[in-house]
């Protein structure tokens, strides 16, 4: 299995020394980083098709702060929520439950210390690969129920030797088609009344032509 590619993090922070600082500190453990200066950016960015999975919100931002930024990606109700985490010096209770209740997932207090900044943020990478592999085995599962959809409208078969036409106009065994669209195997049998009409009589014919042992007197 190839390795999975280095998580991206946003890092959205005004600051210049807080950023150089954090991002020093994500890369230092791997991780891949992206940095804006301002709210109105990280929320473009967020909201966009190909938005990293983790983000570093600072709390005081131009444009938009940490938490408005917050509340508006978690209105928009995205198929995958990116896990966000407040960068913030206020340490009061107050701000931090008011951050929590705007969406947020997680806060560190600035400065920010290395330790317990890669520990909260290795949390979230968790919970960010677990959203990853879900998302991939939702469309999995989509994708064989499409399948399955196929199976249950109408099929152009052969009144005669029952072929049926595939999507590209090629005309295919039942077996064939039902596995390609589906990967069911068969095993081969033979119902009571095709048994009587086909099998048997062949059956008979071989008895006629193989002579039977003689028995020893």
């Amino acid at each position: 299995m190839p390795a999975m590619p280095p998580l991206e993090i946003l890092v959205a922070d005004d600051e210049p020394v807080s950023q150089r600082v954090v991002r020093a500190m994500l890369e230092g453990a791997g991780f891949t980083v992206r940095v804006v200066t301002n709210g109105r950016e990280a929320l473009n960015l967020l909201s966009s098709d190909h938005a990293p999975p983790l983000a570093l919100l600072d709390w005081m931002m131009p444009g938009l702060d940490g938490p408005e930024v917050i509340r508006r990606l978690r209105e928009s109700q995205q198929a995958t929520e990116p896990y966000l985490i407040l960068l913030t010096s206020r340490a009061d209770t107050s701000d931090i439950v008011a951050g929590l209740k705007a969406g947020a997932n997680d806060y560190v207090t600035k400065p920010a210390h290395e330790d317990e900044l890669l520990a909260r943020v290795s949390v979230g990478a968790r919970v960010a690969e677990l959203q990853r592999a879900l998302a991939d085995r939702v469309r999995h599962l989509e994708e064989a129920l499409k399948k399955v959809k196929q199976l249950q409208g109408l099929l152009p078969i052969c009144s005669y030797c029952k072929a049926i036409r595939n999507d590209q106009n090629y005309w295919q065994r039942v077996e064939s088609y039902l596995h390609e669209q589906s990967g069911v195997q068969f095993s081969h049998s033979y119902c009571p009344s095709c048994y009587e009409r086909h099998v048997k009589p062949q059956l008979d014919a071989l008895e006629g032509v193989v002579p039977r042992p003689r028995s020893t007197p």
